[in-house]
């Protein structure tokens, strides 16, 4: 009995060579396949993405400036820019602020205009009526009021007498302004960029009137020399 319990002892331990040998070839031998998990893991598009809307709010490019995509899915669709029935009755190339809807209107021909979504902050509220765009500019300077430095000392940097923001991607106006005047005085009320897009249709802390930076320059690139312009309240 001693010899058969041996022998099999000694059976059962060379099957376990043989096995633990055969699992040893089949790791480091043998046919190899593709893994189809080796590559990063994609995640789907987000649900409303379009080839227009990325082209429309893609990165870009500009004036020594690299402005990022804007992740225009997680706006509300009705702050993109889009061409819309004119609502307002003004002549064609005046520009109406719809303030209480967050709307900036540029009145086409034909009965259209180009609508965008803006952010409104306090300063936004402090101006309504009739006026021109005296100025426009491109990656403009950024000088706070006195009155705004006063309330934030930490802006003393950018004051007037220390020359103002310089240029760039985190400079409050953003990639162009549009400068706004009342009978021949700066009323202090700008259109302009900003790199905060989710700031678009909310009322914000400071600010006059905020566009996407995409949607900016567009409008720039589209408004007539001493446009006129209305702000409604």
């Amino acid at each position: 009995m001693t010899t058969d319990f041996l022998s099999r002892r000694r059976l059962l331990s060379l099957m376990a060579l043989g096995s633990a040998s055969t699992l040893a070839s089949c790791a480091s031998s043998g046919p190899r396949f593709p893994s189809f998990s080796a590559g990063p893991v994609v995640p789907p598009a987000p649900r409303g993405r379009s080839p227009e809307l990325d082209a429309m709010y893609g990165q870009i490019a500009d004036g020594g400036f690299v402005i990022p995509a804007i992740p225009y899915w997680r706006i509300d669709p009705r702050y993109y820019r889009q061409q819309v029935v004119d609502p307002t009755g003004q002549p064609p190339g005046t520009i109406v602020v719809d303030t209480p809807n967050r709307f900036l209107y540029l009145v086409e021909r034909g009965g259209t205009a180009m609508r965008y979504g803006v952010g409104i902050g306090r300063e936004g509220f402090a101006w309504s009526g009739d006026g021109v765009i005296q100025w426009r500019q491109k990656w403009p300077k950024w000088t706070p009021p006195d009155e705004m430095v006063a309330r934030q000392p930490e802006l003393v940097k950018y004051s007037s007498k220390n020359g103002g923001m310089p240029p760039g991607l985190m400079n409050p106006l953003g990639a162009r302004a549009l400068y706004i005047f009342h009978n021949g005085q700066d009323t202090l009320y700008r259109l302009h960029g900003n790199p905060e897009w989710n700031s678009i249709g909310k009322a914000v802390s400071s600010g006059c009137v905020r566009l996407m930076n995409q949607d900016i320059i567009d409008l720039y690139d589209r408004v007539p020399e001493k446009a006129r312009i209305v702000v409604m309240q």
